[in-house]
């Protein structure tokens, strides 16, 4: 059986602009199918390769899969309906499948408005694909489609979810296939360097508003950093990467087991060889503070944190957990230990104002990382935030929900004020950048890396990629009131996915009312047993001394 992956062609001027990223979806994928048997396994990466519609039709008739699977994230979301939509019409008898998150949550959404979509897969996955893939290949779809957990399909006209299936527990026994990709491609432009994208665990333990990849993974695993190590090292030798970024929300969590991922990298001397970054909170390097610098022998150069807001308001809003002073000392002790900091800022929520950007700017010139980023609020329709936040939402075109476009409008702004806002502080951040700090601070390495990083700037820049501006039509502050977004103003909910959101928020609030008569239940049985308490003896309660009342204060 012939089972081809896509990567959908999606751009949005994010995070791309440092570089192309291989797609390790389809490693972990292709690597379960082919220890299952399943050998046939082929790749077209639609977004590296920015295939025209025209020249995906004819690599994907070239190929004639039996099954042809893609995924998508929320911004790509409709670049993967039509993918699955032009399989059905040059290779119909193909299974059309889709995964990711967006899928995972808004599956009665996709499969409301791409009906083509014969299933979709919900959650990792490794198993379900193996699965499915067995179904398939036995002969036994759709009949047996009901006994694979993890699924969504239309059954006639009603849509139909199995039960979740339970996450991967042996992340130990996943091996990756990073043989599909072309290695070439996959370039990160301030080192100039091929980049991978690594797995040390999924899951997170924080809760944050608005994010869902705690909701993704569901659970906390840990691989064997050995293990990591191995497949990093596989990377290296074989395909020649210098720099990896780990893909987890948060590395350091499992302290212990970081510190033996750094150990076993220094043991085998790959920091020499191949730098690498994370994600992660100002805590954990603030409790790691005497570690750093062995952390940067293992080869950590650069370290991106969820910072996310000058205002503790916000932080509280978005359930970080972490204070606003926490941030500024994490970054100084980054750079004291001569690891590259990167900060996040999330803007354009309701009630960002000029002066909450200048805020932001100002905090961040003050705490002085080496980069920092103003990335928009998109209120993912799967997080809790935005179910707070829905009533305000007035754009569902999720093709512009990429970090980059003003999805929510702030009461004091209009969508073009608050993306001229953002390319203001931008614009000071990395002028201030160029001139005083890039090229006159630190060793050959820090000046090289950093000036790598003002590279990818300038040039998404000049292409007028970054930010999508080109697409809106941004040319500086002269412009900020004729900027176009140009929404897909057709795009609403479907009503299936709304009927499930209220039927979720009926139950959480019915069992938010269980709770409370619970509590409500408990305190008077409480009352009634003190008014009926006696003591064993017989003998009458009486206050401290004897008497029948409290002394007065």
């Amino acid at each position: 059986m012939r089972i081809v992956f896509v990567h959908p062609n999606y751009h949005s001027g994010g995070a791309e602009i440092a570089g192309n990223w291989p797609p390790a979806w389809v490693a972990y994928l292709a690597g379960s199918l082919k220890r299952a048997g399943f050998e046939d396994v082929h790749f077209i990466d639609a977004m590296t390769n920015d295939l025209s519609e025209e020249e995906f039709t004819e690599k994907l008739i070239a190929l004639n899969p039996d099954l042809i699977g893609c995924t998508a994230i929320t911004p790509s979301i409709y670049k993967a309906e039509r993918v699955l939509e032009i399989a059905k019409e040059v290779v119909p008898d193909a299974l059309r499948v889709l995964g990711g998150v967006h899928a995972t949550f808004m599956y009665k959404q996709v499969l409301s408005e791409a009906p083509w979509i014969d299933v979709i897969v919900r959650g990792e996955g490794e198993e379900i694909m193996v699965n499915l893939a067995k179904c398939v290949a036995e002969g036994r779809w759709p009949e047996d489609r009901n006994a694979i957990h993890g699924l969504a399909y239309l059954d006639g006209t009603e849509i139909t979810a199995t039960p979740a299936a339970s996450t991967v527990k042996d992340l130990d026994g996943i091996d990756p296939d990073w043989s599909l990709l072309e290695w070439e491609k996959y370039i990160y432009i301030p080192l100039n360097k091929r980049v991978a994208i690594p797995n040390l665990a999924r899951g997170c333990p924080f809760t944050c508003s608005f994010c869902s990849q705690w909701k993704f993974w569901r659970d906390y695993r840990v691989r064997d950093p050995i293990k990591v190590v191995d497949e990093i090292e596989n990377l290296v030798e074989n395909h020649d990467v210098g720099f990896f970024i780990l893909a987890d929300e948060e590395p350091t969590i499992n302290r212990k087991k970081f510190i033996q991922f750094c150990e076993e990298l220094i043991a085998r001397g790959l920091p020499e060889r191949v730098q690498w970054g994370i994600n992660t909170r100002v805590t954990d390097i603030y409790r790691d503070r005497d570690l750093l610098k062995f952390y940067r022998k293992a080869g950590l150069v650069h370290v991106s944190l969820g910072t996310e807001a000058a205002a503790q308001l916000k932080l509280d809003l978005f359930n970080k957990e972490t204070k606003v002073e926490e941030n500024k000392e994490a970054i100084r002790l980054l750079r004291e230990a001569d690891i590259f900091t990167e900060a996040q800022f999330i803007v354009g929520l309701d009630n960002e104002t000029e002066e909450t950007l200048e805020e932001t700017f100002q905090m961040a010139w003050d705490w002085q990382p080496d980069l920092a980023n103003w990335s928009m609020y998109t209120p993912w329709p799967f997080t809790p935030l935005f179910q707070e936040l829905k009533d305000q939402v007035e754009v569902f075109d999720f093709s512009k929900y990429n970090f980059v476009t003003p999805i929510m409008k702030p009461e004091a702004l209009t969508r073009g004020e608050l993306l001229d806002g953002v390319m203001k502080n931008y614009r000071r951040f990395y002028m201030r950048k160029a001139l005083f700090h890039y090229p006159w601070r630190g060793t050959g390495y820090r000046r090289r890396y950093l000036l790598g990083c003002l590279k990818a700037f300038l040039k998404a820049g000049v292409g007028r990629t970054f930010y999508d501006l080109g697409k809106a039509g941004y040319w500086g502050p002269q412009t900020k009131n004729k900027v176009q977004f140009n929404f897909d103003e057709t795009r609403q909910i479907a009503e299936a996915q709304m009927e499930d959101w209220e039927a979720a928020a009926d139950r959480a609030r019915r069992a938010a009312e269980r709770r409370e008569a619970i509590r409500k239940q408990g305190k008077e049985r409480a009352v009634e047993r003190s008014a009926n308490f006696k003591m064993p003896n017989g003998a009458e309660v009486k206050a401290c001394g004897g008497g029948t009342e409290q002394m007065d204060a």
